[in-house]
């Protein structure tokens, strides 16, 4: 009696995943907001843009950035996006996600961009919520808030803008 032997797991929708690609030479530098708040608390906007505007983004090359406020003040997103644009316009590659606000460029008009401080302790309820245990994380909801997809870390591109899209097709509906 013969019979042919199958590998199941080549044949099965299982992904391969690469741990080398998540592992990054570069040194990561933490780029921490409060430092140009006053008092370490208030985001004046005229000042925080003078400090963007005249800061030597050059410190940061060859290395990796990440983005936080590790004090409880309230940060508007826009700061978040708006240090993370002036990184990727000098070519440094940060954690806020130079990808992710390319994205809320793009789809703001249909979709609500939401963005978590993990640091800050009155998002904690959000955090334990969403389950939110790496950075960057996206969650992406449908309209009656029913949770769709997660993406956690470094993801491809087009597989995000693939579930931005479906989401938007369901809205339509």
């Amino acid at each position: 009696m013969s019979y042919e032997i199958k590998n199941r797991v080549a044949e099965s929708s299982l992904v391969t995943i690469d741990f080398d690609e998540f592992i990054n030479q570069k040194k990561i530098i933490v780029f921490d907001l409060k430092m140009w708040l006053k008092d370490e608390l208030i985001l004046i906007e005229k000042d925080f843009r003078n400090s963007v505007n005249n800061h030597n983004w050059k410190d940061y090359n060859e290395h990796l950035v990440l983005i936080q406020c590790s004090n409880n003040a309230i940060i508007p997103h826009w700061a978040y996006l708006l240090i993370s644009s002036r990184l990727k316009a000098n070519g440094i590659k940060n954690f806020i996600a130079s990808a992710v606000s390319d994205l809320k460029d793009e789809y703001e008009r249909d979709i609500n961009f939401v963005f978590l401080n993990v640091d800050n302790q009155k998002w904690v309820n959000y955090i334990q919520k969403f389950d939110v245990n790496g950075i960057p994380q996206l969650n992406l909801f449908d309209k009656k808030g029913n949770l769709i997809s997660t993406f956690i870390g470094k993801q491809d591109e087009i597989k995000i803008r693939e579930s931005i899209n479906n989401l938007k097709n369901e809205k339509k509906t």
